[in-house]
């Protein structure tokens, strides 16, 4: 009988192209991979991966595998639902989770506290990674539920095999130093700011990308920071404003303010899980929770 942990690594290994890439996805050694595709291959009689370059490919006797593994997936899973469907109390067990650092931060966080209150016997395992690779790592069966947000204004592309629901919009806010000559100003800003000196996070991130997009000539970007701590700390220095997704806002504390946009950048968070896995009550249980929070004000300070 085909081994469900083969099944597993041969759809990353059709998704990613190497053993290394699909054994980082799976959280195994490539050796560990590779022993379980030669098990398969025993298993079934044929050869299901060609070498190609410094990657590999599936034979098509390993693709018609692939494509047929949704399926046992989805049915293995609808047997754990069933399972856990006729048992009474709260959800229980380990609920592995991907989401993105300020979903983490702003969404799953401070749901802890009150999950735990509500299903004591349920544990959340969370990783962080970016939506693509959270997508993945839920469809491959190596986390059970996403945190994803739409990448430059785009929805993400879901595999067949997941659904999703809409939980959050985030909003980005400028942050300034309470002594900044625009801290006194009680209204949503915009183009005004295009005078004054940033620091924001690097090219190719989200929110780069709406920084960009505030300004039809770009102003002067003082510093370029990732971090969005790191980033409040220029801040509060007093030379630079910043531009911060609330999801990514800490309590900002006495020096430091925030000011709505009259244009506001803003990205919609989804949380997205196999359907097989539609009626589990620990999915359920953490919607409930990330969907249901209150959003930060925008005016702050």
């Amino acid at each position: 009988m085909i081994e469900v942990g083969a099944l597993r690594a041969l759809r990353a290994v059709a998704a990613l192209g190497t053993l290394a890439k699909a054994a980082d996805e799976l959280g195994f050694t490539a050796s560990a991979v590779s022993q379980q595709l030669k098990r398969l291959e025993r298993q079934v009689g044929v050869p299901v991966l060609a070498p190609a370059g410094r990657g590999v490919v599936l034979t098509p006797a390993g693709q018609a595998i692939a494509d047929s593994a949704p399926e046992v997936f989805q049915a293995l899973e609808r047997c754990a639902e069933a399972a856990r469907s006729v048992s009474e109390g709260a959800p229980r067990g380990t609920l592995r989770v991907a989401a993105f650092s300020t979903g983490i931060r702003g969404l799953l966080a401070p749901a802890l506290g009150r999950l735990s209150a509500r299903c004591p016997e349920l544990r959340l395992d969370i990783t962080e990674q970016d939506p693509d690779q959270a997508l993945r790592s839920v469809d491959a069966g190596t986390a059970d539920l996403a945190l994803i947000h739409d990448a430059d204004g785009l929805p993400a592309v879901l595999p067949p095999s997941l659904t999703q629901r809409h939980v959050h919009t985030d909003v980005g806010d400028v942050v300034l130093s309470r002594h900044h000559p625009l801290a006194a100003v009680d209204r949503p800003l915009g183009a005004e700011l295009a005078g004054h000196a940033w620091v924001t996070s690097p090219p190719g991130t989200v929110c780069h990308q709406w920084f960009r997009r505030l300004f039809e000539t770009a102003p002067e970007v003082r510093h370029l920071v990732d971090d969005f701590a790191t980033q409040l700390s220029l801040v509060a220095a007093g030379e630079v404003i910043a531009l911060i997704p609330r999801l990514a806002r800490p309590p900002l504390g006495k020096e430091l303010v925030s000011r709505p946009l009259r244009r506001p950048p803003k990205r919609e968070v989804h949380a997205a899980w196999r359907r097989s896995a539609d009626t589990s009550p620990a999915i359920r249980a953490v919607l409930a929770e990330v969907a249901t929070r209150p959003s930060r004000p925008e005016h702050a300070g």
